[in-house]
């Protein structure tokens, strides 16, 4: 895509929104000028969170009506999920979700090494998550509580116990895969921020890139154990 340089204060009108430190910088073709570059990051950043809350909302909906439907069905098979991993993971996401809104702080503070530590713990707690969702995983497989696969139901309507963990895997695999890939975006971030794509220049759209990963990631501290 063709670039060219924003064009000189002298040059725009004087009511337009531009900052001293990136009125040498360059903008897209499609671009006029710096101020526009920020309303089209952050309309893109929103309507990226707007679709991944229509996305989980319509899992969370599901949940809502089948629980409504099946309440004591729902009620036992809840029972079996281990809520004490899912409180520490909750509390991981919560904590992680923190490291990563101060990580966009440095970055536009452009503290190099603050950044690059802040992304680094956000992929290790990331990674801590992961691994305690994978001891829950394989108590679910042991106990035979995976849905077609490995499914056994001595407790009565067995079906109804069945679209409870169906949810569940849907809701809690998906937010897996998020953090997965949330993880390996942090490194790749992490090694950008070594060589100061974060920290120095116009940063606006960059920001916003964090901030929507920020949310993605963040995105676990809705999971519910299902009580």
């Amino acid at each position: 895509m063709q670039r060219r340089r924003a064009e000189g204060p002298a040059a725009r009108p004087s009511n337009m929104n531009t900052t001293s430190d990136i009125s040498g910088g360059f903008v897209a073709q499609q671009i006029d000028d710096f101020a526009q570059l920020r309303s089209a990051a952050k309309l893109g950043m929103w309507v990226f969170l707007a679709t991944e809350v229509l996305f989980f909302g319509g899992l969370f909906l599901g949940y809502t009506v089948f629980r409504s439907l099946y309440p004591r069905d729902f009620a036992a098979a809840s029972h079996h999920t281990v809520v004490l991993i899912g409180g520490i993971n909750t509390a991981i996401l919560l904590f992680s979700s923190t490291l990563m809104a101060l990580a966009v702080r440095a970055a536009e503070l452009r503290k190099q090494k603050q950044l690059i530590w802040l992304l680094m713990g956000t992929a290790f707690f990331g990674i801590i998550f992961m691994v305690l969702k994978g001891v829950e995983y394989h108590k679910d497989w042991t106990d035979h509580l995976v849905p077609v696969l490995n499914f056994e139901w001595r407790q009565p309507n067995p079906g109804h116990a069945q679209i409870f963990f169906w949810l569940y895997f849907a809701m809690t695999g998906l937010h897996a895969i998020h953090v997965t890939v949330g993880i390996f975006i942090m490194l790749i971030l992490a090694l950008l921020a070594r060589v100061g794509k974060f920290t120095s220049g116009h940063f606006e759209s960059k920001d916003n890139i964090l901030r929507a990963i920020a949310c993605t990631m963040g995105l676990g501290r809705l999971k519910v154990e299902f009580n």
